[in-house]
């Protein structure tokens, strides 16, 4: 089981990514518009600049929803390796089976 704490601190940034994505993905089209003047671009370039690090959505790490571990997670089941293995086995996912041979 991971730390409380970091399980915590990683849903803080999910729901700072959330609060801030259309503000931040506005700021990011009109600093990427080659159409705009300069000194608008930077502005908003300053203006994404001081928007909160975790509200960047590559501040999310994937955790498993069992566990909270971080490393070999599965997109699919939204769980770790060695979780995906256990219920696996115990026959609480549908569809996977342990293999043997």
């Amino acid at each position: 089981m991971a730390k409380k704490s970091a399980i915590n601190k990683n849903e803080r940034r999910e729901r700072l990514v959330a609060k801030y994505a259309e503000k931040r993905a506005a700021l990011k089209a009109k600093a990427n518009d080659r159409n705009l003047p300069d000194d608008e671009r930077w502005m908003a370039n300053l203006q994404l600049a001081e928007l909160p690090r975790n509200g960047a959505a590559t501040r999310i790490r994937n955790r498993c929803q069992v566990t909270g571990r971080p490393r070999g997670y599965y997109r699919k089941f939204k769980m770790s390796r060695i979780a995906l293995r256990e219920l696996g086995s115990a026959g609480r996912i549908p569809g996977i089976v342990k293999s043997s041979w």
